[in-house]
């Protein structure tokens, strides 16, 4: 496989996993880009080799900012902004999972404490809906609290707990 095939393959497996975090393939496609560039990309860059549109490219190239996982850079006499994004995988593994946590986790633990204030003596439908809730609560709060501990810890830790895992 030669590098243009090679690169071309990343972009389009990197789109499909970022449809898997939560995000558009065409902003997975510029993190893609991003993070095999040997140097920062402005967005004329971005739109010209992934044939896009200059506001879908700078809307997407906004988004990826918002996430963390891409940084601008000004350069000294030219006007244009330049982007990178952020080469250390654990750094964007923690920001993707922070954000995952922050839109959709957080939403649904704050869903499910209104929710298990319902009144159950209202029934046996009441009580049955206290106690689903009350273990997806149980099962969500669990996941929250890895999920700060993940991205509190450092690499080195999660490789070995991971390792010790799988063995």
């Amino acid at each position: 496989m030669d590098w243009q095939e090679g690169r071309d393959k990343f972009l389009q497996a990197w789109g499909t996993l970022g449809t898997e975090w939560g995000i558009n393939r065409t902003m997975a496609q510029i993190h893609a880009l991003m993070l095999i560039s040997p140097r920062p990309l402005s967005a004329d860059e971005v739109m010209e080799e992934l044939q896009i549109s200059r506001g879908n490219a700078n809307m997407n190239i906004r988004a990826l900012m918002d996430w963390g996982l891409v940084y601008k850079e000004l350069r000294a006499g030219d006007r244009r902004e330049y982007f990178i994004a952020e080469k250390d995988m654990w750094k964007v593994v923690r920001q993707i999972i922070v954000n995952r946590k922050k839109r959709e986790l957080e939403p649904i633990l704050k869903i499910l404490d209104e929710i298990s204030g319902v009144d159950e003596n209202g029934g046996e439908e009441a009580q049955a809906l206290v106690k689903a809730v009350n273990d997806i609560k149980l099962f969500s709060s669990k996941a929250d609290a890895t999920l700060d501990m993940l991205v509190k810890a450092d690499s080195n830790w999660f490789v070995g707990t991971f390792m010790k895992m799988i063995k």
